[in-house]
């Protein structure tokens, strides 16, 4: 069974089952992960990929000022 990246708790997860794409939440922690690999299992934070994304908008609105 995986286990969460942030908290180690075990997610409660069908390794064979999952999908690349596939949203996984933890529910001792509240985070969530997409599948981004099935064989080994790998997950990415999904909060992680939005904040990036942000960080980069408001280096492109700052530039253009």
């Amino acid at each position: 069974m995986p286990s969460c990246p942030e908290c180690d708790n075990v997610l409660d997860v069908a390794e064979d089952e999952m999908e690349e794409g596939d949203v996984v939440a933890c529910e001792e922690c509240g985070s969530e992960f997409e599948v981004v690999g099935v064989e080994p299992l790998e997950l990415a934070r999904m909060d992680d990929e939005l904040d990036e994304d942000d960080d980069l908008v408001e280096e492109d609105e700052e530039e253009e000022e």
